[in-house]
């Protein structure tokens, strides 16, 4: 995992400590001293300690119940008329366990995420793109809401805007190339967002790639 990556989900944690209904720059919205922004690091820090045991209590629940299903699926007794309970119950538990193992091996990556976090380069590099966006946000806002297609940005949950966001940041401030931005921005929605989510940022931030290129 490369630095820049683990950084902007630090700062992505980060963002998600401040308000989102002040402009940049008014109030507890947007710390502008290194002090506030530190503050929100730790607390940052301190949700991605609370995601990887909810994350890994999902995914013990997740796998409990495919074996009980599996179980289930055993249990029943011999005969055509049963053929469809036991395919339900077999669907059933195989659903839950890729569930389980998918929220499995997403945590497994987290605990690297909250060592890698004391490294210097890295907790800057956090900090200097919440920065960005706590500063920017009413700019990038208005260029996002502008590529959305029979949507307004504001409808998006929060999550979702604040990865846009950094994404935005990483390629015109921090110079990360369009593919990877998008690439890493996915990566972010599919570990904090869904399946409506990701879809929904890869295809605002190509949009909004391709109009950056033509404006410049």
């Amino acid at each position: 995992m490369q630095s820049r990556t683990v950084a902007r989900e630090l700062a992505l944690l980060m963002l998600g400590q401040t308000s989102d209904r002040q402009p940049a720059g008014s109030g507890a919205a947007a710390p502008a001293a290194d002090t506030g922004l530190d503050t929100l690091l730790h607390q940052a820090l301190a949700s991605l300690s609370q995601h990887v045991r909810e994350a890994l209590d999902q995914a013990a629940s997740d796998l409990q119940a495919a074996q009980q299903q599996l179980l289930d699926s055993e249990l029943q007794q011999e005969g055509a008329e049963q053929l469809p309970r036991v395919r339900q119950h077999l669907q059933e538990g195989l659903t839950h366990a890729e569930h389980g193992l998918n929220r499995l091996s997403a945590s497994l990556e987290l605990p690297r995420l909250l060592m890698l976090a004391d490294q210097e380069e890295i907790r800057r590099g956090a900090i200097d793109r919440a920065r960005a966006v706590l500063r920017h946000r009413a700019d990038l806002d208005q260029r996002l809401d502008a590529v959305m297609e029979g949507w307004r940005l504001s409808r998006l949950p929060r999550i979702d805007r604040d990865i846009l966001r950094l994404a935005a940041v990483d390629i015109e401030q921090f110079h990360t190339p369009p593919a990877v931005a998008c690439n890493e921005a996915v990566e972010l929605a599919n570990r904090y967002s869904d399946e409506q989510g990701r879809r929904m940022i890869n295809g605002v931030l190509r949009r909004f790639t391709s109009a950056s290129a033509n404006a410049g």
